[in-house]
């Protein structure tokens, strides 16, 4: 029989044991990157909250939790679910879609098509995503826990160049929903329209009207979020391009117009250009708060948080000086007003590869194929098997099988450590480390009938089917290699590569990065072959990580 001391000493080292378990499943659940964290930890927070491409951001607050989407065109997984407690630290959850529906036309890149700015909502109890695919129309999906499984895509309305939608259910039981229009495809843009739709929230039931023509004032109006306040209908519509625009607030005590407009913020004396397009959130405090992106070129669209109040059932964001109603963008401010305190966190960037599947920062360049990647947590390995590209490929801007992240901050190193194991029967399979844009740069081993050579690759315009320019810069005597690439500001990426990973040479060129076709750039890695055969090589990873410069 146990003493009372002895119990009580093991009661004591269980409790002791099952704190520091604690601890380490809080720091492991916790990821903080090393390359940006908007948390400033004494109560503020920076601009960008999330210094990465999550273009069109939408949010919902339901209760305590904050739940975010944004744009993820032609990318699988896609359209991104973050989670938030305090509107400043995020967490990457999930993906409301598993693959690009349709499913076979984007088995191949279709980039800049696809997901264009969704936005999210919660009705009766159930989370509900819309957005606009400019080539089929406007989707829907839904969910009860958004960071589990997602419904199929419903079409709510099939057309060419239907965007930006949003739902609003109305107090009497009727729903509408807005949206803008794609010239490339309609024929007709800078206009908003308003439609009736059934009460399940699955199909428009008529042609609608337009509300608003922003063709004098407002160009390129688009980008629209529905809601209620007061009586009066709110559309929130971003206009005068992505990159120079403002945010215009409409209003009306009818669905169906006319609108009122206002403009609640624009870049004036700050560098934050463009500032529009995003989600207004109210506290159950009452304070308000608005998100929205910056476009930031090669870095994509960086999402930024706005103070936000209300005069005389107007918005304002940011910051008023001159008290006309239209405000500037904040670089830094007070967190929001919550209850309590919430540990820091930001999205996942570096990657062990000892999970089960592929983290959730990673996406392809098209819907996957079971044969491309095999996670080995065991070894804590991801393997890469090489992969022909399509006939029809002028070079990589056309390979699907690309596993890429957004760019995480301003400056930053990625590093990778892979061993290569080519097919024996074969020359001209390679793997590597990419840094993705409309134009491209890489380093990459390659099995040639003189052994595996190391090659620095650049593609200017690759968009546009323009060769690569390639040039020999080492030699592997094993099949060990450590790569990696260093970004500095300006997009300016510099390549690397080691044996021993001590020891690095620098490639003499530098590479600047630029965005891919509505998005930022990507790192990432590949393997590819030229020829087909009955078995592939393959390339084995041992992390992926970003550390400071």
């Amino acid at each position: 029989m146990l003493q009372k001391s002895s119990f009580t000493s093991i009661v004591v080292m269980l409790f002791l044991f099952s704190g520091i378990q604690q601890s380490v499943a809080q720091k492991k659940e916790n990821y903080i990157s090393e390359v940006w964290v908007a948390d400033q930890g004494d109560g503020t927070y920076k601009n960008p909250i999330l210094h990465a491409d999550y273009s069109d951001p939408d949010v919902v607050r339901v209760g305590d939790d904050f739940y975010m989407t944004a744009s993820s065109f032609n990318v699988a997984p896609g359209l991104p679910i973050l989670h938030s407690k305090d509107l400043v630290n995020w967490k990457l959850v999930g993906h409301a879609l598993d693959r690009q529906v349709p499913l076979n036309h984007f088995s191949e890149p279709q980039h800049g098509n696809g997901v264009w700015a969704p936005a999210i909502r919660y009705h009766e109890g159930e989370y509900y995503i819309y957005w606009g695919d400019p080539d089929f129309g406007i989707y829907m999906v839904k969910t009860k826990d958004p960071e589990g499984e997602w419904e199929e895509p419903v079409l709510v309305e099939e057309g060419k160049g239907l965007i930006d939608p949003a739902p609003l259910w109305d107090d009497d039981g009727k729903a509408y929903l807005s949206h803008a229009y794609a010239g490339s495809r309609a024929g007709i843009k800078s206009i908003l329209v308003v439609k009736p739709m059934n009460a399940e929230g699955t199909k428009t039931t008529g042609a609608g009207k337009i509300v608003f023509d922003g063709h004098e004032d407002h160009p390129t109006v688009e980008g629209t979020k529905f809601y209620k306040r007061n009586g009066y209908y709110y559309i929130f519509a971003p206009a005068g391009g992505v990159s120079t625009g403002w945010q215009t607030i409409l209003r009306s005590k009818n669905p169906y117009g006319p609108y009122e407009e206002h403009i609640s913020l624009e870049q004036g004396n700050t560098e934050i250009n463009g500032p529009h397009q995003g989600a207004w959130i109210e506290l159950e405090n009452g304070e308000d708060w608005f998100i929205h992106f910056q476009d930031k070129e090669a870095y994509g669209r960086i999402v930024h948080l706005q103070p936000m109040v209300w005069e005389n059932d107007w918005p304002t964001m940011g910051k008023d000086e001159d008290g006309d109603g239209t405000g500037e963008p904040v670089l830094s401010h007070k967190k929001p007003n919550l209850s309590k305190e919430y540990p820091v966190v930001t999205p996942k960037d570096s990657d062990e590869f000892d999970g089960n599947d592929n983290g959730l920062q990673w996406q392809w360049q098209a819907n996957p194929h079971a044969t491309w990647a095999f996670a080995n947590p065991a070894k804590g390995q991801l393997r890469l098997y090489t992969q022909l590209l399509p006939e029809s490929a002028k070079n990589l801007w056309d390979a699907p099988n690309f596993l890429l992240q957004k760019f995480p901050a301003e400056e930053f190193t990625t590093s990778t450590k892979f061993t290569f194991h080519p097919n024996e029967d074969l020359q001209n399979e390679k793997a590597g480390l990419i840094v993705m844009g409309m134009s491209y740069a890489y380093l990459a081993v390659e099995s040639t009938e003189n052994g595996t050579v190391i090659k620095y690759v650049v593609a200017e315009d690759a968009e546009h089917g323009k060769p690569e320019q390639e040039k020999v810069v080492g030699t592997l005597d094993g099949n060990a290699v450590h790569f990696r690439v260093k970004i500095d500001k300006g997009a300016k990426c510099t390549f690397s590569y080691s044996e021993d990973g001590n020891n690095f040479t620098e490639v003499e060129e530098t590479f600047t990065a630029v965005p891919g076709k509505w998005i930022g750039a990507k790192v990432g890695l590949f393997a590819l072959k030229d020829q087909k055969t009955n078995d592939s090589g393959y390339a084995d990873f041992d992390y992926f990580r970003f550390t400071g410069n």
